[in-house]
């Protein structure tokens, strides 16, 4: 089975990569703008794509005919979107139907050739109001970057593809050399620190392990799964409540977290208050068992502590 990956260089690319790498009966390709910036570059194919190019899809899809695409190469900066909308229409939902209509003229030439296209969408398609959600709730987006995410998710659905969308929330984990932060080390940090922290109690989130999220691919790719699933954590806090579960994991002082309202802090992007999904439909149907919140703290502390930077 070809897999191939887009957005290899991001959090959940990277760790797709890792647990297919060396996968019998798998062959990876792995694709990202520019350079692969991975540690290990050994048991993959690496090859530069560029998604905004409608083009460099066709050659690379035509060069390689993967049985299996996991699109997670998105522009995810909410705020950013917000003031960079065309470029996040570009790389959210243009970028997706050049890799939908590339795939379905692929299909049209070689009607032997199926792909199964998976897309990576995200809770912020929903406006907020309640939550935990699941696959059949009723998008209403509140942000640019959720309207791309929700155009994207039209677009997939529209398709004469064999197509899955895994929706996602709040996703942490570690990258190599930890070239970036996450809301688990971001608390860990600043208490370790002595700094107060303003974090919000009226977000309510599903936190997902990008581990958990790579697992819940692969098992759509391997079971061919069609459809919507909701891919995240199964543990639903508010934000307030993630933060104390940091400092009582690390033995930090939770007098340094200080209760904040949504309103009081002023991004260019609205954030939907409750989300969090119900993930019964990818446990029962897929066999998806993901990590409690507590579980993936410790995950993460085991491999900052290989990275030797703990």
């Amino acid at each position: 089975m070809k897999i191939l990956i887009t957005g290899s260089n991001g959090l959940l690319g990277q760790k797709l990569v890792y647990k297919l790498r060396n996968t019998t009966g798998v062959e990876c390709i792995a694709t990202a703008r520019g350079v692969n910036r991975l540690v290990q570059q050994e048991g993959y194919i690496y090859d530069s794509l560029d998604i905004t190019n409608k083009k460099n899809v066709e050659d690379v899809f035509s060069k390689y005919l993967p049985d299996v695409i996991i699109n997670t190469a998105a522009m995810t900066n909410v705020d950013a979107c917000e003031t960079e909308k065309e470029t996040s229409w570009l790389m959210n939902a243009t970028a997706v139907e050049f890799q939908v209509k590339t795939l379905e003229a692929l299909q049209k030439k070689n009607p032997n050739y199926k792909p199964h296209f998976i897309h990576l969408s995200t809770d912020f398609i929903f406006d907020g109001t309640h939550g935990p959600l699941d696959e059949e709730e009723k998008p209403n987006p509140l942000s640019y970057y959720a309207e791309g995410k929700l155009e994207a998710e039209k677009i997939v659905k529209a398709s004469t593809l064999h197509w899955a969308i895994a929706r996602t929330v709040l996703v942490y984990g570690i990258v190599d050399n930890m070239s970036r932060s996450n809301i688990v080390l971001w608390v860990k940090s600043n208490l370790e620190q002595g700094k107060v922290i303003n974090v919000v109690d009226d977000q309510f989130r599903t936190p997902t392990l990008a581990e958990d999220l790579a697992d819940g691919c692969i098992l759509i790719a391997q079971k061919r799964a069609k459809g919507v699933y909701n891919i995240s954590g199964k543990n639903f806090y508010s934000i307030l409540e993630l933060a104390t579960v940091v400092a009582d994991y690390y033995g930090l002082d939770k007098s340094l977290i200080k209760p904040s309202k949504s309103a009081d802090i002023k991004q260019p992007a609205k954030r939907p208050p409750i989300t969090g999904f119900i993930i019964d439909k990818a446990v029962n149907n897929l066999g998806y068992n993901p990590h409690s919140f507590t579980e993936g703290i410790k995950l993460l502390e085991d491999q900052i502590k290989a990275m030797g930077k703990a």
